[in-house]
C-alpha cells in the first residue's frame, strides 16, 4: 500500500519557525514532523511513500533523498507554479496511485492505529473514508458529522462558534480508492474537505468516518507545537525518540556534558554534544536541540531549544521558542509563547516579552524590552472578526498603530487605484481611529472619500451610489461604551462575508502588503451632497403625502449621535412635529445605563406633549426604541412583532426577515397575512445577504439588530423605519397601542450558562445526539422545536465569550420557565462531566 505525505504547506502561523522550513520539516523532539510521520507509516508496513511538495521542497528531499536511510521508498511530486490545494496535489500525482491509498497530512503528531483504519475501510466497502478525532475545541478543524454506522452525511468546514454540531473532526488522514480522483480537475487548486469530499456526498458515493483512538495534535500554531512536545515527554503518545532514555524521562544524546551542580527534572530530552553550566536549572518539559551550550546559573522552564543555540549565563527561558543558531545573552529574559527565530541575538538584560515574535536574523540591543513583534510579525487574537467586525477596547485594543496595520490589510486585498468610503460617528476616539485607518489605506495606493461623521444608513448607502468597491465605519461599541466597533461593507453596503475577512485576516496576520511608490500613494476626497442623495433615496421610497397628511407629533430622543442632526431636516420637509431631545454632539457616548435612564425619561415627555409616539435612535442610527401615546416603552420582542404587524398589514404576501432566536409571534403574524417567515443566523451579516438576495422582502432584522428596507438599502435604518412607521400608522388610523394589544400573546425568555471554550464543541454535539432529527433545526446553534406548536428552545454559543445562550420560547408562560430550568441543569451537568471519563463510558 502506498501513502500519500502532504508536505506542501508554509506554515504560516507557525513563523518565524516556518521562514526558513517548510512546515512538515519544523522538529519535535528534535526530528521533523515528516520524520515522525513516515515512522508511523513504516510502523503500519506502509513502505511506499509519495511526498507532494511546494514550499521549500529542497529542504525536504535533501534531508529523506529516496528514503533507504529511513527504511522506506521516497518519492516525491512537486508542484511547481501554483499550490493546488490538498487535493489538488494528490491529483497531480494520480498516475501513481493505481490501487488503495492512505493520505497523511504532513504537520500532524498522532499514534493512531492506521492498521485498524484501513481494515474498517475495506470491511465497509468505503470510497473515501475520513479518520476522525474528537476534540475540545473544534472550531479550527472541520467538522464530520456521522450517522449510527459511521456514514457521514454532513461536513462543516472550520465552523464558527454557533455551528458546532459536532466536537468530531477531520484530521486530514484518508484512506480513499484511487477512482474518487476522476472527479477533480487537473492541474486546478482543489481541497479536500472543500471540493472533493462534499461531491461525494452529493454523488452517493460511500463515504464513511471512522473515530480514531489514540493521541492527535495538529501542529498548527506555536501553542500546539510546544504542547506536542509536551505531551510526547509525558508519555500521552506513542512516538520514537532520537536519543537513549538514560534514566527514567531523561533522553540525553552523546557525547554530553552536565555539570555536576546542573539541576536537571525529568522528563527532559537533551540533544547530541551539548554542554550545560554550573548550577544551571532545567525544568520538566524542556526539550534541547543537539550542540547547544546552556552558561552557568541559566534557568530553563520548559523551552524549546533547536540545534546551535547558546544560552547566556543567567539567562531565564520560560516556555517560549528559541530556533536554529540563535543566542540569548547573559541575563536575557525571553517569556511565555515568545519565538526567537533562527540566527537572531537577544542582547544582555533584554527581555522578549510573553507572545512576541522575532524574525530571523534580527538582533535585540542589551537591556531592550521587546513588548512588539520585531518585524513581520503574527501577534494578533486567533480572529480579528467577531460577531459584526472588529471590536476592542478603545486606545488600549485599537490604538492608531492597529489601525493603520488593519487598513493596509483591508485595501491589500483591493484592487490598486479602487476607492473605498471612511466613515465613522463623532465621538474623538473614532476619529482619531479612521485617520489612522485612512493612513493605512492610501499607503497601499487605494483612494479614500472621507465621510467624516455620519449616521452609518447614510454611509451604507454611498457605495451604491459611487464608484467604490467598499466602505469602513468606525463607531463605539452599540453594546460597550468603552469598545470601538470598526465594520467593513462591501459595494452593496453590506458587511462583507466571512471569506473576505479571512482575506484580511490573512494579510494583517502576515503583513502581506503592497506598498505603493510614491507616485501611486492613494488619494483622499472629501464628498459634499450626502445627506441630499440619501434624502432623495429616502422619499422615493417613503408615501410623503401621507405622512404629511397624518399630521403627526413625534418625540425623538437622538441621545447625542450623528443621527441627530439628520433626521429633523428629513421629517421638516413633511410636515411631521417632532420634539428634539438630546440632539446636541458629544465626544463622548452615554453608557447603557444612561441611555436606560433617557429612556425613563422619554415616555413621560410624550404623555405630556400628548405625541402620538417617541423613539430613541441608537447605534449611530442603525436601531430604536419606541415609546407608545401613554409613555410606555415598546422594545426587544414586542417592538419586533409591533414592525412585523405593521409592515404586513400594508404588504400582505410578503416576506419578513428574522434571527433564528426572534419569537414565534413573527410566524402567528406572518400567518394573518399569508407572509412567509425567513429565520437566519444572529449575526448582522446574514441578515443583510438574507434580505438583499431574497425576492418579495418587505422588513428584515429585529429590535436586537435594527430593521432592514431592502428596497431603500440592504444595511439597518433607524431613521427611515420612524418615517415608514408615521405612514404605516397613518393609514392604518391605529395608535402603537392599539396595535401592541393586537399582537399575539407569546412568552419568550433568556438565560445565560458559563460552558468553557474546550466544553462547547461536545455540548453541541451531546443536544444532537440526544434529540430526534426532526425535531432539529441548526441554522445557528441548536433549536428543539415542538412539531405540533410554535414552541422551541434555542442553545446559542455565545461568538466571544465562554457562554451559552439558552432560549425558549412558547405560548405558555409555566412551560417556558419549566423548559428553562431543565436546558440549564442539562447544560450545568454536561459542563461539570469528566471529558476522560465521558469518552470512557462512550467507548463502553
Amino acid at each position: 500500500m502506498r501513502a500519500v505525505l502532504m508536505a506542501g504547506g508554509e506554515g504560516t502561523r507557525l513563523r518565524p519557525l516556518t521562514c526558513d522550513l517548510p512546515k512538515p520539516m519544523v522538529p519535535i523532539l528534535n526530528r521533523p514532523i515528516a520524520e515522525h510521520i513516515v515512522n508511523l507509516l513504516k510502523h503500519h508496513q506502509i513502505y511506499e511513500i509519495i511526498a507532494t511538495l511546494y514550499y521549500l521542497p529542497d529542504v525536504m528531499r535533501d534531508y529523506f533523498r529516496d528514503g533507504s536511510d529511513f527504511g522506506v521508498q521516497m518519492t516525491y511530486g512537486i508542484e511547481e507554479e501554483q499550490a493546488l490545494g490538498t487535493a489538488g496535489c494528490v491529483k497531480n500525482i494520480s498516475a501513481l496511485l493505481t490501487d488503495t491509498f492512505l493520505v497523511i497530512s504532513g504537520d500532524c503528531i498522532t499514534d493512531f492505529d492506521l492498521t485498524a483504519a484501513i481494515k474498517f475501510h475495506r470491511q465497509k466497502g468505503s470510497k473515501a473514508t475520513l479518520v476522525l478525532a474528537r476534540v475540545p475545541d473544534p472550531m479550527e478543524f472541520g467538522v464530520v458529522i456521522t450517522d449510527q454506522s459511521h456514514q457521514i452525511c454532513r461536513f462543516l468546514e472550520k465552523p464558527s462558534t454557533s455551528e458546532v454540531f459536532s466536537d468530531t473532526v477531520n484530521t486530514g488522514i484518508y484512506i480513499l480508492e484511487p477512482e474518487v480522483l476522476d472527479y477533480l480537475p487537473s492541474d486546478q487548486q482543489t481541497d479536500f474537505s472543500k471540493d472533493l469530499f462534499p461531491l461525494l456526498l452529493e454523488k452517493g458515493e460511500p463515504m464513511f468516518g471512522y473515530v480514531a483512538e489514540g493521541y492527535w495534535c495538529d501542529v498548527g500554531s506555536l501553542d500546539s507545537y510546544r504542547e506536542a512536545q509536551y505531551d510526547a515527554l509525558q508519555g500521552n503518545v506513542r512516538i520514537e525518540f532520537a536519543y537513549q532514555e538514560m534514566n527514567p524521562g531523561l533522553w540525553m544524546g552523546q557525547n554530553v556534558h552536565v555539570d555536576p551542580e546542573a539541576k536537571l527534572h525529568p522528563p527532559i530530552l537533551i540533544g547530541d554534544n551539548c554542554r550545560i553550566g554550573p548550577r544551571a536549572n532545567i525544568e520538566a518539559g524542556t526539550v534541547i536541540g543537539d550542540n547547544v551550550t546552556i552558561g552557568n546559573d541559566a534557568d530553563l522552564k520548559r523551552p524549546i531549544i533547536w540545534n546551535g543555540v547558546l544560552i547566556g549565563e543567567e539567562a531565564h527561558l520560560r516556555a517560549c521558542g528559541i530556533a536554529r543558531g540563535a543566542r540569548v545573552d547573559r541575563r536575557a529574559h525571553v517569556l511565555e509563547g515568545a519565538v526567537v527565530g533562527a540566527l537572531s541575538t537577544v542582547g544582555e538584560e533584554a527581555q522578549v516579552s510573553p507572545g512576541v515574535r522575532v524574525w530571523p536574523s534580527k538582533h535585540i540591543e542589551p537591556g531592550a524590552a521587546l513588548n512588539i513583534n520585531l518585524i513581520w510579525g503574527s501577534t494578533a487574537p486567533r480572529n480579528l472578526f467577531g460577531q459584526r467586525g472588529v471590536a476592542g477596547l478603545a486606545n488600549v485594543d485599537i490604538t492608531p498603530e492597529f489601525a493603520v496595520k488593519l487598513g493596509a490589510a483591508y485595501a491589500s486585498t483591493l484592487k490598486p487605484g479602487s476607492q473605498v468610503t471612511i466613515s465613522r460617528d463623532q465621538r474623538s476616539i473614532s476619529r482619531m481611529v479612521s485617520r489612522s485607518l485612512i493612513s493605512g489605506i492610501m499607503s497601499v495606493g487605494i483612494d479614500v472619500q472621507n465621510l467624516e461623521a455620519t449616521a452609518l444608513p447614510i454611509a451604507r448607502c454611498v457605495p451604491r451610489n459611487a464608484l467604490v468597491v467598499g466602505g469602513v465605519h468606525v463607531r463605539i461599541h452599540p453594546e460597550r461604551s468603552d469598545f470601538i466597533l470598526i465594520e467593513f461593507f462591501d459595494e452593496q453596503g453590506i458587511n462583507i462575508s466571512k471569506a473576505k475577512e479571512k482575506k484580511i485576516e490573512g494579510a494583517y496576520f502576515k503583513e502581506d502588503f503592497r506598498r505603493a511608490p510614491i507616485g501611486e500613494i492613494g488619494g483622499i476626497t472629501y464628498p459634499g451632497v450626502l445627506l441630499d442623495d440619501y434624502a432623495q433615496i429616502f422619499e422615493k421610497w417613503l408615501n410623503t403625502a401621507v405622512v404629511r397628511e397624518g399630521d403627526f407629533k413625534v418625540v425623538i430622543d437622538y441621545v447625542y449621535a450623528v443621527s441627530g442632526a439628520v433626521l429633523p431636516r428629513l421629517l421638516s420637509k413633511f410636515g411631521c412635529d417632532a420634539v428634539v431631545l438630546n440632539a446636541s454632539l458629544r465626544t463622548k457616548g452615554p453608557t447603557p445605563e444612561q441611555r436606560e435612564e433617557l429612556l425613563t425619561q422619554l415616555g413621560p415627555v410624550v404623555e405630556a406633549l400628548k405625541a402620538n409616539f417617541g423613539v430613541q435612535v441608537a447605534a449611530n442610527g442603525e436601531q430604536l426604541l419606541l415609546v407608545d401615546e401613554t409613555g410606555s416603552a415598546i422594545r426587544g420582542e414586542q417592538l419586533t412583532a409591533l414592525m412585523v404587524e405593521i409592515i404586513l398589514t400594508a404588504n400582505p404576501r410578503g416576506t419578513v426577515v428574522v434571527p433564528v432566536h426572534t419569537s414565534s409571534a413573527v410566524e402567528q403574524i406572518a400567518r394573518r397575512h399569508d407572509a412567509n417567515v425567513i429565520r437566519t443566523k444572529v449575526n448582522p451579516t446574514a441578515l443583510m445577504e438574507t434580505c438583499w438576495t431574497n425576492p418579495n422582502v418587505v422588513l428584515g432584522g429585529s429590535a436586537d439588530t435594527g430593521f432592514i428596507f431592502p428596497q431603500l438599502h440592504p444595511g439597518f435604518d433607524a431613521m427611515f423605519s420612524i418615517a415608514k412607521l408615521i405612514e404605516m400608522l397613518t393609514l392604518q388610523q391605529k395608535s402603537l397601542g392599539q396595535l401592541k394589544a393586537s399582537l399575539p400573546r407569546i412568552f419568550h425568555r433568556t438565560q445565560t450558562v458559563r460552558c468553557p471554550w474546550n466544553r462547547k464543541g461536545a455540548l453541541m454535539r451531546y443536544l444532537v445526539e440526544t434529540h430526534p432529527a426532526e425535531t432539529l433545526e441548526l441554522i445557528d446553534g441548536v433549536k428543539v422545536k415542538d412539531p405540533a406548536s410554535d414552541n422551541w428552545t434555542l442553545i446559542l454559543p455565545d461568538a466571544s465569550e465562554p457562554l451559552v445562550h439558552i432560549f425558549a420560547n412558547g405560548g405558555d408562560r409555566e412551560w417556558v420557565d419549566a423548559t428553562l430550568r431543565e436546558y440549564r441543569q442539562r447544560i450545568q451537568e454536561f459542563t461539570e462531566r469528566d471529558p476522560d471519563l465521558e469518552n470512557n463510558l462512550e467507548e463502553s
